[in-house]
């Protein structure tokens, strides 16, 4: 019995060395998870947008791998050769541009920092964040040569249909641009003039932060171009001379005024614009975030189909390139294995899921088809004009122009202190969400504070935010809360107040921070929805965002000041507390 046990170990044991010893599979094992035991692992950073495509070719490669077949031909791996394993830290996600390439850089020069990365392949939208790296970091931490691009995508200006047309009737032609849209805003009615049905007289328009975002970053460049371009500039590549020139930094700013507000990722931009012209005349994006709205794929139905208008100033191609790192957690077996992904990456079968996600492929063999057709809002053509990337050094030129440039705020915090407010400590979150608020404010901004219980008071006024900082910090700190509410009474009085502001150069906003329960006002829930409607036709009409504290929070009420206001309520959520601040802080 014993012998009949021992020979079928061994029988074991031979068989076991015998599948190891099979043509192409290069003595590998698999984990329990999958993965060979003996893979390179590669780890890789990609885009948000990528996030649409990119796990379900991570996930394909990696099973080819643990099969023992090499992704890239289809035969089994050679003898000798270790299979390749791809790792997403992100877990499907993907992470903003400007964000993962700091961590990259902060590994460089800064590895206590908070934000640290390390990986193999960094896939930002566009190659401008490779070439910041390099300069930022002060080494080629990317071959800019050799980052081989992955997937196309135009920076477009989705405007809604019926907008382009109204604009193309009143000018007569169809090449539109940035000179086309500020007409709008300085015509006398605004889209009054312009035929347009319950119109407005203001243009309202959207881009994302150019520290985080590829798409605000490449808009602020083309901004640049068309203003430099208005000004007499009649070179192909942006200098030094052109970002630093006060007059086309003032036609930036001009530009700039068209802004209803910002956003600090397109991920909130894509769904709040499919709400409809009333939220935003049009918006930077990027082509597939465009056909990713008309495809219905985002949480509102569009009421009207977007189009890509493809300004006749020139655009930049978002290229998605791989930049395979040059440090020292990158091993030369880890480039190698990176170049394999990279060119399984490029095949056919890969390059049409891209481009099933809206993406132009860069794969030559791979025919443009669906989903790039008329009723997505795009062309085949794409964009008549490409800009040229300006140098590293230009590109941070023109970011460290942002604060100059941008449209600046006018901002009242307003806070509920009343005695409904001290249930589950709603007031001591509130406190500390208005304070964690004043920590990211852009000195640019004029702040001010107005608190309600049953009564309604401004404690600090509006007023340069580096002049009532300390005040307002202040103020905060020893909030104190009892009383009714008298939140409608509250809202009506600021935005009367705001109103009062003619600087139409400034975004005007109202965040309330409160549980929403009115329980002390003259006025009634119609008298504000009235206000802020009435706002919405002025050339700068006032922004109001709703921020609600505790489990019995009256969404229902601060949901419709949200909606009269085409903001969206944000949760109070302590445990949650940066990425609110993060969306509410991006509107400015």
């Amino acid at each position: 019995m014993k012998q009949r046990i021992i020979f079928a170990l061994l029988a074991a044991v031979a068989l076991l060395l015998t599948a190891c010893d099979l043509p192409g599979s290069s003595g590998t094992t698999t984990t329990t998870g999958g993965k060979p035991a003996n893979a390179i692992e590669v780890s890789i950073i990609y885009a948000p947008e990528s996030a649409l495509y990119m796990p379900r070719i991570i996930q394909s490669f990696n099973e080819l791998s643990a099969k023992g077949t090499n992704p890239e031909t289809g035969q089994p791996y050679a003898s000798g050769e270790k299979p390749v394993w791809i790792v997403d830290p992100t877990e499907g996600k993907g992470g903003s541009s400007g964000t993962s390439m700091q961590g990259i850089v902060n590994a460089i020069i800064a590895p206590n920092n908070q934000n640290v990365l390390k990986p193999v392949i960094f896939e930002p939208s566009v190659s401008h964040w490779l070439a910041l790296a390099n300069e930022r970091s002060g080494r080629e931490l990317f071959d800019l040569a050799n980052s081989q691009p992955t997937a196309n995508a135009p920076v477009v200006m989705a405007i809604w249909e019926s907008r382009l047309q109204a604009i193309r009737d009143k000018v007569g032609h169809d090449d539109i641009g940035w000179e086309e849209l500020l007409q709008v805003l300085n015509s006398p009615n605004g889209w009054c003039d312009y035929g347009i049905t319950n119109c407005r007289r203001t243009v309202f328009y959207g881009h994302t932060d150019p520290f985080v975002s590829s798409t605000g970053l490449s808009t602020l460049i083309a901004e640049f171009y068309a203003s430099a371009r208005e000004n007499g500039f009649t070179g192909r590549e942006l200098d030094l001379a052109q970002v630093r020139d006060n007059t086309v930094q003032q036609g930036v700013r001009r530009i700039e005024t068209l802004i209803r507000h910002y956003s600090s990722r397109t991920t909130e931009f894509k769904e709040y614009i499919a709400q409809g012209p009333e939220y935003l005349d049009f918006v930077a994006l990027e082509e597939n975030d465009l056909i990713y709205i008309n495809r219905g794929l985002t949480q509102y139905k569009p009421p009207e189909k977007l189009v890509a208008l493809y300004p006749k100033e020139g655009t930049i191609w978002h290229e998605h390139p791989f930049g395979i790192v040059n440090a020292d957690w990158v091993t030369a077996e880890q480039k190698q294995a990176a170049q394999l992904f990279t060119r399984y990456v490029l095949l056919a079968p890969q390059q049409e899921i891209i481009m099933g996600e809206g993406f132009r492929p860069v794969n030559p063999d791979v025919k443009l088809a669906f989903p790039f057709v008329d009723e997505n809002g795009v062309t085949l053509e794409g964009p008549k004009t490409i800009l040229d990337v300006p140098s590293a050094d230009v590109i941070i030129a023109i970011q460290e122009s942002w604060a100059l440039v941008k449209k600046q705020a006018d901002i009242l915090l307003v806070v509920d202190v009343s005695g409904s407010m001290l249930d589950e400590d709603k007031i001591g979150q509130a406190k500390q969400a208005a304070l964690r608020f004043l920590d990211e404010m852009e000195s640019g901004n004029r702040v001010g504070l107005v608190v309600f219980n049953d009564q309604v008071s401004v404690r600090v006024p509006l007023g340069s935010f580096e002049t009532v900082e300390p005040t307002l910090r202040s103020t905060i700190e020893n909030l104190r809360a009892d009383g009714g509410t008298a939140l409608y009474d509250a809202l009506a009085a600021v935005i009367g107040s705001l109103n009062q502001e003619q600087d139409n150069e400034r975004i005007r906003a109202v965040v309330m921070l409160s549980d929403g329960a009115d329980t002390a006002s003259s006025g009634i829930l119609n008298d504000v929805l009235r206000a802020i409607e009435a706002s919405r036709s002025d050339l700068n009409p006032v922004i109001v965002i709703p921020v609600a504290y505790g489990s019995n929070a009256d969404i229902s009420t601060l949901g419709s000041i949200a909606r009269a206001s085409a903001t969206t309520v944000q949760s109070g959520d302590p445990n949650n507390i940066s990425r609110v601040l993060e969306i509410i802080g991006s509107y400015f």
